[in-house]
């Protein structure tokens, strides 16, 4: 973490000028099998993209609000950074009807349709695949973020005291993102690069937010995120933790 680090898009962007190959997210489903692992260029090209669709697609400036309908999941990690990049406030699971956009998985559709603005959803399918049949009223993310640009620059520089980060009632700017984040590592046995932190835990509370995307960031350490973790059993987890090089758990 730089001194001019203001923002957890200036983290994203210290962690790739430091080390773009080294791994920063890596995701397991336990439901499905499936194992993806981001660099931090492979996250970074995601998260230019997902911004670039932000921004120009869905006519996102700073400070419109995307409610983000999200599992723990590595491309809901990428919307969180997007949305810091353009200067959004990234509303965790907000109420739609209040947003500008809605940002939904495959199981809050149906929530999602009180959003008046732009729906986008995600299906959520390994290697980030599209929906068989996009479903009516949303764009389908998977069928429009590829063809978005590698390189993202805001229409606006972002102001890292303006409000970044909505989640379970509590508002963050961007600048408090990231001094948190930073104060709490150490809690979270995150002791700088070659940490590695396995998060069960969801992206509903700023504790899961902080375990599972934000501190490993802000330290330059990486995160092994798993959703349906309890459908592992304790010799699979133990032996996840050694092939990982997990260096602590939170679930």
């Amino acid at each position: 973490m730089n001194a001019t680090d203001r923002t957890p898009a200036d983290l994203l962007s210290s962690a790739l000028a430091a080390d773009p190959g080294r791994p920063l997210v890596t995701f397991y489903d336990d439901a499905t099998g499936e194992r993806v692992e981001l660099s931090v260029a492979t996250f970074a090209n995601w998260v230019a993209k997902t911004a670039n669709l932000l921004q120009g697609e869905l006519s996102v400036a700073p400070g419109d609000r995307v409610a983000l309908l999200l599992p723990a999941h590595w491309q809901a990690a990428v919307w969180l950074l997007a949305c810091s990049s353009v200067g959004a406030v990234a509303d965790v699971g907000g109420e739609p009807a209040a947003a500008d956009v809605v940002v939904s998985g495959p199981d809050s559709l149906d929530a999602a349709r009180a959003c008046t603005g732009e729906r986008v959803a995600l299906a959520l399918r390994p290697l980030g695949g599209r929906f068989p049949e996009p479903p009516a009223g949303f764009v389908d993310y998977a069928v429009e973020v590829p063809g978005q640009g590698d390189r993202f620059v805001p229409f606006a520089p972002v102001d890292p005291e303006e409000p970044a980060l909505v989640v379970a009632g509590r508002e963050f700017s961007g600048a408090e993102v990231v001094e948190r984040a930073s104060a709490e590592a150490p809690s979270l046995d995150l002791t700088g690069p070659g940490s590695r932190l396995l998060s069960a835990l969801p992206y509903d509370t700023w504790e899961g937010l902080s375990a599972g995307l934000y501190a490993p960031l802000a330290t330059g350490g990486s995160v092994v995120l798993c959703r349906h973790l309890d459908r592992l059993g304790e010799e699979s987890l133990a032996r996840r933790i050694e092939s990982e090089r997990v260096t602590a758990v939170r679930r």
